[in-house]
């Protein structure tokens, strides 16, 4: 349980602006859902297996406390983590998750959220798709170029992707002041005809992850990535930033 706690708190809580995760689980597959408070990011994602103690839809707040409990090293492989239920209606209902040393002496609650609240609160986004021009596995130099580039233009909360010829180049800034611009990707197909532009910050995050990565981009003014860290995989979207 705790692994599972501690890859779902590292792929989303860490992108900054996210506190709140609905969780939807079955005896066949657990999904998680989440939406940044800017909605700079959207993520969905789905466990390779089903999380036994994950049954029902709830969701999980304040992912600092959570963290915070996750990370301490009392709770080891012997500890006694589990979801505790609570009958609402009739129906048993996800309502803490129990944190317990083996011998007792060390105990932590965390209260969940009610499947009426988190439903109100994290709404289902429906992306029907896009056409995705532009879709590459991103390399360990072309994400530090970009962290470089962040580094050099930290004034810039956003940039622009374009395609020339058969390189993926990042720009930064404004050539009437300052700027800057890397070749991120080599050899890529298709091409970007629209200059839209995307959130840095989120961007880099998402790229920081554990896990094996591809990155989508479409002309329609989307960009996808999508980390699989071993336990699930994680799908985040990054709507186009117009300003």
């Amino acid at each position: 349980m705790k692994d599972y706690l501690k890859d779902l708190i590292d792929h989303t809580y860490g992108l900054g602006d996210i506190e709140l995760i609905k969780v939807t689980g079955t005896a066949t597959e657990t999904t998680i859902n989440a939406v940044a408070e800017n909605k700079s990011v959207i993520i969905s994602g789905k466990f390779k297996n089903p999380i036994a103690d994950f049954i029902g839809t709830f969701g999980m707040p304040n992912l600092g406390k959570l963290k915070t409990i996750i990370g301490f090293d009392e709770y080891d492989e012997h500890s006694n983590i589990n979801v505790t239920n609570t009958q609402r209606d009739g129906v048993a209902v996800p309502s803490t998750i129990h944190f317990e040393t083996k011998t007792g002496d060390f105990v932590n609650d965390y209260r969940l959220m009610l499947k009426t609240m988190v439903e109100e609160k994290v709404k289902t986004v429906s992306f029907k798709g896009a056409n995705w021009n532009i879709d590459f596995e991103p390399t360990v130099p072309g994400i530090l170029r970009l962290k470089k580039q962040s580094q050099a233009n930290s004034e810039e909360t956003t940039f622009v992707a374009k395609t020339e010829n058969s390189d993926l180049k990042i720009y930064f800034g404004d050539p009437s002041t300052h700027s800057g611009n890397f070749v991120f990707h080599s050899g890529v197909t298709g091409t970007l005809t629209k200059q839209w532009k995307w959130p840095v910050k989120q961007f880099i995050a998402i790229l920081d992850l554990v896990g094996d990565k591809t990155v989508r981009i479409s002309d329609a003014g989307a960009a996808e990535i999508t980390v699989d860290s071993g336990l699930a995989v994680y799908t985040y979207l990054l709507p186009a930033n117009t300003k």
